[in-house]
């Protein structure tokens, strides 16, 4: 779709000169879908090639300097990871073509690059990796499911991947050759997979389902009333976050070896789609916007904080925080005072939603946060040790 459209373009794309148009001929300016490696207009109005810097001391942004693209620094604290050879001046280039020409790279990945099929190699202003900066490589990628992957799990002890799917199915991948071993078909969409021990627990409308990868002991959970869009297992209880706004909590009965209902926790109005439980606290975050805090032990609601101003996707313990992520564009980091409350220490904002907050250490042991974009990336942060 071009949203910037002249009239000499439309004029060619109704019939205008057959010939091929010279460089003088063209438009003094570069074709957008050409930058963008996909133009496929023959002839093109427009340039397909890089205009040289004016020779002028001034630009058209009125200033000596040329316009840039916006730092983005991550958090204000601490910045996004980047390798050690990251030259934050704006003025380096990542690639250069010719002389004085310079390809400025975006954050974004060549989607031509994935296919296999980049005309453009270096000059290609999107980038041709699966990451930006060092620390991670991509191991390998699995393929196979129809529709948005929804679940990842990885049982303990064992060397078997399982992913649940939109398309209503469960797939298991061998760890060490990435092959499927097996589909399982559940009749309705995947909305959250986690495993606990030898349990694999798989969330979908009206129902958890849970296997033991060990025994091959198959149960159904029922009382979800829709779908089930989170899970936790904290304090031997299972919890799940239902599409009514209720949470449920199960816990495991070794003498009938299986899982017994034990409460229901209303409160929430909209669904509730994140958990996490820390420091005998079950956190709940909703898409009525807000985040509630439940006893543990009594499973009564504490309070419920409400500084975001979207849907909550995801919540996450690290020592004494509590992180929390939300399509309103923030993490927020919460800190408990003295008197118990819960407050926000710390905000930062993002230019897309975010969806998901995972905390690990890296190779040298130092604390990272990955967070989920609904820009297609995941973003790393140096977490507070």
């Amino acid at each position: 779709m071009d949203l910037d459209v002249g009239n000499r373009r439309v004029f060619n794309r109704l019939g205008g000169p057959s010939a091929a148009p010279t460089d003088s001929s063209k438009q003094q300016k570069v074709c957008y879908h050409w930058r963008a490696g996909k133009c496929t207009r023959f002839p093109c109005p427009f340039l397909h090639r890089e205009l040289p810097h004016p020779s002028g001391p001034t630009t058209a942004n009125g200033s000596g300097a040329p316009k840039r693209f916006a730092d983005d620094s991550g958090f204000s604290g601490p910045v996004p990871r980047r390798g050690p050879n990251f030259n934050n001046n704006h003025n380096n280039s990542w690639g250069k073509m010719g002389a004085n020409k310079v390809v400025k790279k975006t954050e974004k990945v060549c989607n031509y690059w994935v296919q296999g099929n980049c005309n453009y190699g270096d000059k290609c202003r999107f980038l041709h990796s699966w990451s930006l900066g060092e620390g991670f490589t991509m191991l390998n990628q699995l393929d196979g499911h129809q529709k948005v992957v929804s679940g990842i799990a990885l049982p303990a002890g064992m060397d078997k991947l399982y992913t649940g799917s939109k398309d209503e199915t469960v797939r298991a991948l061998d760890t060490n050759s990435g092959q499927c071993m097996g589909v399982i078909n559940l009749g309705g969409e995947v909305g959250c997979m986690i495993s606990e021990g030898p349990w694999l627990f798989v969330g979908i409308p009206n129902v958890v389902k849970a296997w033991n990868t060990q025994t091959n002991q198959e149960l159904s959970l029922s009382g979800p009333v829709g779908q089930v869009y989170t899970m936790f297992v904290g304090n031997d209880l299972l919890f799940a976050g239902t599409q009514d706004g209720t949470i449920l909590a199960w816990k495991f009965n070794t003498v009938t070896n299986s899982f017994e209902p034990v409460a229901s926790l209303k409160g929430h109005t909209l669904a509730v789609v994140s958990l996490v439980v820390g420091a005998n606290r079950l956190y709940s975050g909703s898409m009525d916007h807000s985040i509630k805090v439940w006893n543990l032990e009594t499973l009564q609601c504490l309070k419920t904080l409400t500084e975001h101003t979207n849907v909550v996707m995801s919540l996450l313990c690290w020592e004494q925080f509590l992180l929390s992520c939300s399509l309103d564009q923030t993490i927020k980091v919460w800190v408990a005072t003295e008197n118990g409350n819960l407050e926000v220490t710390y905000t930062h904002n993002e230019d897309h939603g975010l969806l998901n907050l995972r905390g690990m250490h890296d190779s040298e042991s130092k604390p990272v946060l990955l967070c989920a974009c609904n820009d297609n990336s995941v973003r790393l942060y140096d977490l507070p040790s």
